[in-house]
Protein backbone atom coordinates (compact mmCIF):
# COMPACT_ATOMS: atom_id res chain seq x y z
CA UNK A 1 0.00 0.00 0.00
CA UNK A 2 1.43 3.37 -0.53
CA UNK A 3 1.24 5.90 1.87
CA UNK A 4 2.98 9.57 2.16
CA UNK A 5 2.50 11.11 4.96
CA UNK A 6 3.68 15.43 5.34
CA UNK A 7 4.74 16.79 9.03
CA UNK A 8 6.41 20.13 9.51
CA UNK A 9 3.33 22.56 9.24
CA UNK A 10 2.43 25.40 11.45
CA UNK A 11 2.11 28.66 12.78
CA UNK A 12 5.03 31.19 11.55
CA UNK A 13 5.10 35.27 11.03
CA UNK A 14 5.89 36.76 7.61
CA UNK A 15 8.86 36.71 6.74
CA UNK A 16 9.40 33.50 8.39
CA UNK A 17 10.37 29.94 7.40
CA UNK A 18 9.13 26.41 7.22
CA UNK A 19 10.64 22.89 6.15
CA UNK A 20 7.95 20.33 5.37
CA UNK A 21 8.61 16.90 5.18
CA UNK A 22 7.03 13.69 3.23
CA UNK A 23 7.97 10.34 4.41
CA UNK A 24 7.02 7.87 1.29
CA UNK A 25 6.46 4.40 2.08
CA UNK A 26 6.10 3.20 -1.48
CA UNK A 27 7.38 0.08 -2.94
CA UNK A 28 10.15 1.84 -4.30
CA UNK A 29 10.52 5.61 -4.19
CA UNK A 30 11.81 5.64 -7.74
CA UNK A 31 11.34 6.04 -10.20
CA UNK A 32 8.07 8.56 -8.74
CA UNK A 33 8.61 11.84 -9.88
CA UNK A 34 7.20 14.10 -7.11
CA UNK A 35 5.93 17.15 -5.88
CA UNK A 36 3.89 19.35 -3.48
CA UNK A 37 0.39 21.00 -4.16
CA UNK A 38 -1.43 23.66 -1.51
CA UNK A 39 -4.90 24.30 -1.43
CA UNK A 40 -5.89 27.27 0.03
CA UNK A 41 -9.44 27.73 1.61
CA UNK A 42 -12.31 28.60 -0.51
CA UNK A 43 -9.88 27.72 -3.80
CA UNK A 44 -8.55 25.24 -6.01
CA UNK A 45 -5.43 22.91 -5.54
CA UNK A 46 -2.29 24.23 -7.03
CA UNK A 47 0.96 23.37 -8.04
CA UNK A 48 4.16 24.07 -6.20
CA UNK A 49 6.69 22.44 -6.77
CA UNK A 50 7.92 19.17 -8.43
CA UNK A 51 11.11 16.82 -8.86
CA UNK A 52 12.37 14.31 -10.98
CA UNK A 53 13.35 10.58 -9.77
CA UNK A 54 16.81 11.39 -9.96
CA UNK A 55 16.53 15.01 -8.53
CA UNK A 56 18.32 16.58 -10.75
CA UNK A 57 15.20 18.34 -12.69
CA UNK A 58 12.99 21.09 -10.80
CA UNK A 59 9.45 22.67 -11.56
CA UNK A 60 8.53 25.44 -9.59
CA UNK A 61 5.29 27.87 -9.68
CA UNK A 62 5.88 31.31 -10.57
CA UNK A 63 4.25 32.02 -6.77
CA UNK A 64 7.10 30.20 -4.91
CA UNK A 65 10.21 30.35 -7.29
CA UNK A 66 13.24 32.11 -5.59
CA UNK A 67 11.69 31.39 -1.72
CA UNK A 68 11.24 27.42 -1.97
CA UNK A 69 13.18 24.58 -2.71
CA UNK A 70 12.30 21.04 -3.44
CA UNK A 71 14.87 18.11 -2.44
CA UNK A 72 14.64 14.29 -2.13
CA UNK A 73 15.79 11.57 -0.94
CA UNK A 74 15.66 8.16 -2.14
CA UNK A 75 17.68 6.55 -0.19
CA UNK A 76 15.60 7.67 2.76
CA UNK A 77 12.54 7.63 1.03
CA UNK A 78 11.79 11.66 1.92
CA UNK A 79 10.82 14.14 0.29
CA UNK A 80 11.25 17.79 1.59
CA UNK A 81 10.12 21.68 0.66
CA UNK A 82 12.15 24.44 2.19
CA UNK A 83 10.14 27.75 2.40
CA UNK A 84 11.82 30.51 2.80
CA UNK A 85 10.03 34.30 3.18
CA UNK A 86 6.67 33.40 3.91
CA UNK A 87 3.95 35.91 2.92
CA UNK A 88 0.00 35.26 4.29
CA UNK A 89 -0.89 33.92 0.51
CA UNK A 90 1.37 31.17 1.44
CA UNK A 91 -1.15 30.03 3.67
CA UNK A 92 -3.22 26.64 3.11
CA UNK A 93 -2.69 22.55 3.16
CA UNK A 94 0.06 21.36 1.65
CA UNK A 95 0.31 18.02 -0.30
CA UNK A 96 2.92 15.82 -0.70
CA UNK A 97 2.46 13.79 -3.81
CA UNK A 98 3.73 11.30 -6.37
CA UNK A 99 3.52 9.92 -9.91
CA UNK A 100 4.68 7.17 -11.93
CA UNK A 101 4.71 9.63 -15.04
CA UNK A 102 8.47 9.86 -15.31
CA UNK A 103 8.49 13.68 -16.42
CA UNK A 104 7.71 16.72 -14.41
CA UNK A 105 4.10 17.09 -14.25
CA UNK A 106 2.30 20.22 -12.36
CA UNK A 107 -1.43 18.58 -12.82
CA UNK A 108 -2.79 17.07 -9.95
CA UNK A 109 -5.12 14.49 -12.12
CA UNK A 110 -1.50 13.57 -13.27
CA UNK A 111 -0.41 12.60 -9.65
CA UNK A 112 -1.43 9.28 -8.13
CA UNK A 113 -1.22 9.01 -4.71
CA UNK A 114 -1.51 12.03 -2.41
CA UNK A 115 -0.76 12.47 1.47
CA UNK A 116 -3.44 14.14 3.97
CA UNK A 117 -2.33 17.22 3.80
CA UNK A 118 -0.09 19.17 6.44
CA UNK A 119 -1.86 22.87 7.46
CA UNK A 120 0.75 25.90 6.73
CA UNK A 121 -0.29 29.31 8.16
CA UNK A 122 1.43 32.69 7.51
CA UNK A 123 0.01 35.21 10.14
CA UNK A 124 1.38 37.88 12.26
Amino acid sequence: QVQLVESGGGLVQPGGSLRLSCAASLRTFSPYTMGWFRQAPGKEREFVAAISWVGGTTDYANAVKGRFTISRDNAKNMLWLQMNYLNPEDTAVYYCAATTTLSIVSRSRDYNYWGQGTQVTVSS
